[in-house]
């Protein structure tokens, strides 16, 4: 049991470390900028762009926080003003795929798939999500009653301050990683080790095999869908490494994730915004099922394409 707990231990720390050098300049970046003139100038360039999608010109603060930080600084800036609940709808809808978008992108690279492909399929999913919903629905026209929410946020002065703020948030962020991937990777090492990873994986063999993968990706979803890409992709990276998940599986694996990921969370937040937050999950799965089916469709096609035509020319060579 200590060979176990010392080897998920060392698991732990080595993808902490892996994950950290990614999180923490990005945080450390995004937190500086959040107070120069450089993110208030992209608000004011998006904000004329907000009526594609039925959301008046402030709506572009809560986008821009929300992509550039996370789910909750898109929340703290969505209740500093007065929008309709059918404008909190399509935000909430907006940000539930394209949320915190350069750390998770980042994470989730690390796999091997493409920072742009990954980002691209996020930001392409909000921009969707947030037209139709404006076509389609015409109702949520009251104004949003907004919960128990605290909006005060610290004033900082002077680049000592600012600076300090952000290597602080940065290390936190290290932190919080550590406590959750470092007790996660110590359990999943236990569950390899002990036979029950093969047994769970089976057991959840025909959702991955609907999905297009293999049984061994298994875990992948479910640490996805469950904490979230940024801490998951410690499982992720693991799976790469020893239990032999190809690079097809885990393409289809974070084109799932990134339109369904940390479902519980990212569902319940958005509560106290006083919207229906069920329509958020189940557009979300619906999404994410019906995106990774297709793909994985056509990869099966274009790789039965392929083999025909590697299958001939060695015909035609042969003759």
């Amino acid at each position: 049991m200590a060979g176990i707990i010392f080897r998920g231990l060392r698991q732990g720390l080595d993808t902490t470390w892996t994950l950290g050098k990614v999180i923490f300049p990005i945080t450390l970046i995004v937190t500086i900028l959040q107070h120069t003139p450089i993110l208030p100038w992209l608000i004011d360039k998006i904000s004329p762009i907000m009526g594609l999608f039925g959301l008046s010109g402030e709506a572009a603060v809560p986008l821009v926080l929300g992509n550039a930080l996370n789910l909750y600084a898109g929340i703290a800036a969505i209740i500093s003003f007065d929008f309709t609940v059918k404008e909190v709808f399509i935000m909430a809808m907006m940000l539930s795929f394209s949320h915190n978008l350069f750390i998770e992108s980042s994470v989730a690279a690390k796999v091997g798939v493409s920072w742009w492909l990954i980002s691209g399929i996020r930001i392409g999913l909000a921009l969707l999500a947030g037209s139709l919903i404006h076509l389609i629905w015409n109702g949520g026209q009251e104004l949003a009653q907004y919960g128990f929410i605290s909006t005060e946020q610290a004033v900082l002065s002077g680049w000592q301050e600012i600076g300090f703020q952000a290597v602080q948030t940065a290390f936190m962020a290290i932190v919080q990683l550590a406590l959750i991937v470092i007790p996660l990777m110590i359990v999943m090492q236990f569950l390899r080790e002990k036979g029950w990873l093969t047994k769970f994986s089976n057991m959840f063999a025909p959702v991955t095999q609907l999905l297009g993968m293999k049984r061994n990706t298994s875990m992948t979803l479910v640490a996805g869908l469950t904490i979230g890409l940024a801490y998951g992709a410690g499982v992720m990276i693991q799976a790469v490494k020893e239990d032999g998940v190809s690079r097809k599986d885990m393409m289809l694996a974070l084109i799932f994730l990134v339109s369904c990921h940390a479902v519980v969370e990212d569902t319940l937040i958005f509560i106290p915004l006083g919207i229906p937050v069920w329509p958020l999950l189940v557009i979300r799965l619906i999404t994410a099922i019906i995106l990774t089916m297709l793909v994985a469709h056509i990869w099966k096609r274009l790789d039965e394409r392929k083999g025909k035509e590697m299958k001939d020319e060695h015909s035609y060579n042969t003759l």
